[in-house]
């Protein structure tokens, strides 16, 4: 089809995701057709306010045209007075050649900062590698207008980004500078690490490691950098080295920050892996694996690096356990100036996390295989670096942001009239080309169990996963059942007269926390069942919601306590003040405990197990037993905090999309509700109470409990990517080709 036609199909499409990838098929009408008619139509449809879906497509179709009209045309739209369409010019331009009167354009796009400054600083780097004497001259050009510190910072690293003697000339007289600001000077030291060891170069960054300020703290990085050689694998080695990330957490062993900011389920299940990766099959268990366990002379392995967000001091201190050749499981810290931000605003931190996960990867000698998992800058990061260090990637592809596309797009919230806006906060087309991009290019993709996954694949990811059946792997995660056995006695032991002598130290602070929590409650409520969630609060796990869907059901208010466990209640970000507003607009949170509302905050995964354990047995005079779990998430890929609480034996009530359909057995072991209905949501925990106090209650517990013990636990989880990580360091890995010769 020509450009016309297929312009029309795009506009004719029935879905936001069907137009997004209708969008590939106006790209390749539009560089077959060329010419200065389809550069008109392309124009014409990138200014169309009233649809701005495909005027983004007809941006991006523009820079495959290779006609100097195009480049006209998208000069012009970088200066555009709409920002989606200057943010997407600036990215559509990184496909062209360089354009000498588009760089002053993307330069004050990185100046303003944040997601469209990334977009522009990835389109100078790319530019630079064949004109960087240009784009050297504009950056430090701006620098001389340029007072604010975050604005200088972003253009000196940027300008770290360029090849040359003038680049880094610049970048060593800031760094020495005093009167700069510190986050100006700690882009300048950093990019010194990044420009290749020499006398001048080391000289001043050993004078700054000096120091015992952060300023010292970079420039011992930097050093490392500088003077720190890739070492390859030990001689010794007999097993792979598995990296996995999830840069948006706080990790540590004790898994301490779940639940706070963006530390979800995820920072638990790479802890829990990672240890499990290196244990190795239990005895007995690598006879359930798929291809029988690891036969003689069979790579196992050996080290998992799991890397995650942190200070400049954690990223230093983290590289002799990294870069140590015994076995184990090594946490690692890429490093940032200032606190965490949300994962939705870290874009900007882009540089900086390659240059962290370029850091521990060198360190680490030879790594066989990275696991990414999130359309996240983390994941654009490390794809980025393991192209460079040529390390086959393993990524897992869920329809995210996808269903969130489809579930605003099913409710009239998101529509071709206002997409680009609500693209500008939430960057849907980024996210969804860089799921495409990496399923594309990675080694192996591992997908989650549900109830109809080709479908659903096809129809919200666009692939088909019956092309090429043996680079995918339908993986379902797992919990550490020893945790929930733990918790479980400690939760019998804490209400028996005779069993305080069984408990654990552990167990009896978190009981304590909890019976403090509960006695908060008014007396004629302290007889009532709980209803517990657990996780971030953020919109897509739907904390609010179900604080709005208890409240307004008078019976169901009046049945159990509402127990909400997670999110930095003293410090909360801005997803969890919306949260919380939203809360106290339902209840009002001064009143709550009166009301049965209880806000726990963050615990650690140890805590919430034992918890959610006392919620199954109760808390003498402070709450009845059988009480039930709830996950009210907009979308859950698959759902750790729902298969601990079915592990402890609670009814539980989960979405009905995605990965609990695939495991809670409906009107047995819970109900699977459209978590967008209140009165849906109201109804199944009523129906979930019901039978977790029903006659069949301790039935349908055990059920649940044996069917997680069969099916997800962390080691068969493990057990299963090993053979993947096996496969693709085989195959794939720097090794392929002596293996492929022996």
């Amino acid at each position: 089809m020509g450009t016309h036609t297929t312009l029309d199909t795009m506009r004719q499409a029935r879905s936001i995701l069907e137009g997004i990838r209708a969008a590939d098929d106006l790209t390749v009408a539009a560089s077959r057709d060329g010419g200065v008619r389809a550069v008109r139509l392309l124009a014409q449809a990138a200014v169309d306010p009233g649809d701005q879906l495909t005027a983004i497509a007809a941006i991006h179709s523009l820079a495959q045209v290779f006609d100097e009209s195009a480049d006209d045309v998208l000069v012009s739209l970088l200066g555009h007075d709409t920002p989606f369409i200057r943010e997407h010019t600036a990215w559509a331009f990184g496909a062209r050649l360089p354009r000498l009167d588009a760089v002053a354009g993307l330069v004050t796009m990185v100046v303003a900062g944040g997601f469209p400054g990334m977009i522009a600083q990835r389109t100078l780097e790319q530019w630079a590698s064949s004109v960087p004497e240009h784009v050297g001259l504009a950056l430090e050009g701006a620098l001389v207008g340029v007072v604010e510190p975050g604005a200088r910072s972003r253009l000196v690293e940027t300008i770290g980004l360029v090849t040359g003697r003038i680049p880094e000339r610049l970048l060593r007289r800031i760094a020495t500078e005093p009167a700069e600001a510190t986050v100006v000077r700690v882009a300048a030291i950093a990019a010194l690490g990044d420009l290749g060891p020499n006398d001048v170069n080391i000289a001043i960054v050993t004078d700054l490691a000096l120091g015992d300020d952060v300023l010292a703290e970079v420039a011992r990085l930097a050093l490392v950098d500088l003077t720190v050689p890739g070492y390859p694998r030990a001689p010794w080695s007999q097993g792979a080295t598995i990296a996995q990330l999830f840069l948006h957490a706080d990790i540590d062993r004790d898994l301490s920050q779940v639940g706070a900011g963006d530390n979800g389920g995820i920072a638990t299940l790479l802890v829990r892996l990672g240890d499990a990766l290196v244990a190795g099959p239990t005895p007995g268990e690598d006879a359930l694996m798929p291809d029988g366990g690891d036969a003689p002379g069979e790579q196992r392995v050996e080290r998992v690096l799991t890397l995650s967000r942190g200070d400049f001091g954690g990223g230093l201190d983290c590289l002799s356990e990294v870069g140590s050749t015994l076995a184990g499981h090594a946490l690692a810290t890429v490093p940032f100036l200032g606190g965490p931000v949300a994962s939705i605003d870290a874009w900007p931190r882009r540089i900086a996390t390659q240059r962290g996960i370029r850091r521990i990867l060198r360190a680490a000698g030879t790594v066989d295989a990275i696991h990414l998992r999130m359309a996240d800058v983390g994941t654009l990061a490390a794809s980025t670096v393991a192209r460079e260090l040529d390390i086959p990637i393993v990524f897992t592809v869920a329809p995210d942001p996808h269903s969130v596309i489809h579930s605003l797009d099913a409710a009239g919230a998101l529509t071709r009239a206002n997409f680009g806006t609500i693209d500008e906060a939430e960057h849907f087309w980024f996210r969804v080309r860089l799921v495409q991009r990496l399923a594309a290019d990675a080694a192996h993709t591992v997908l989650f169990p549900r109830p109809d996954l080709q479908r659903d694949m096809r129809e919200l990811v666009g692939i088909d996963i019956r092309q090429h059946p043996e680079r995918h792997s339908v993986i379902a995660e797992g919990i550490d059942l020893a945790v929930i056995e733990r918790s479980l006695a400690d939760a019998a032991a804490s209400v028996d007269a005779a069993g305080p002598d069984r408990l654990s130290e552990a167990g009896a602070v978190a009981f304590t926390e909890l019976d403090d929590l509960l006695s908060t409650l008014p007396p004629e409520r302290r007889g009532l069942p709980l209803a517990i969630t657990v996780g971030r609060l953020h919109r897509v796990k739907g904390m609010a919601a179900l604080v709005d869907a208890w409240s307004t059901d008078p019976a169901l208010s009046a049945a159990c306590n509402l127990l909400i466990v997670g999110g930095d209640l003293r410090t909360p970000s801005a997803d969890e003040r919306a949260q919380l507003d939203r809360m106290n607009a339902a209840v009002p949170l001064a009143e709550a405990a009166g009301r049965g509302l209880l806000l726990a905050g963050h615990r650690s995964n140890d805590t919430v197990a034992r918890w959610l354990a006392a919620v199954r047995s109760g808390r003498p005079g402070l709450a009845a037993p059988n009480g039930v779990y709830v996950c009210a998430s907009v979308k859950e890929e698959f759902g750790i905090a729902l298969l601990e609480a079915m592990a402890t034996g609670l009814s539980v009530v989960a979405p009905h999309a995605g990965g609990p359909a695939t495991y809670v057995e409906e009107a047995v072991t819970g109900f699977l509700v459209d978590t967008g209905n209140p009165a849906a949501l109201a109804g199944g925990i009523t129906d979930a109470l019901t039978i977790a106090s029903g006659p069949f209650g301790p039935e349908f517990a055990e059920r649940a409990r044996v069917m997680v013990a069969r099916s997800f636990t962390i080691q068969a989880m493990a057990s299963t990517l090993a053979a993947v990580y096996r496969e693709v360091s085989v195959t794939d890995g720097p090794n392929a080709w002596a293996m492929s010769l022996s």
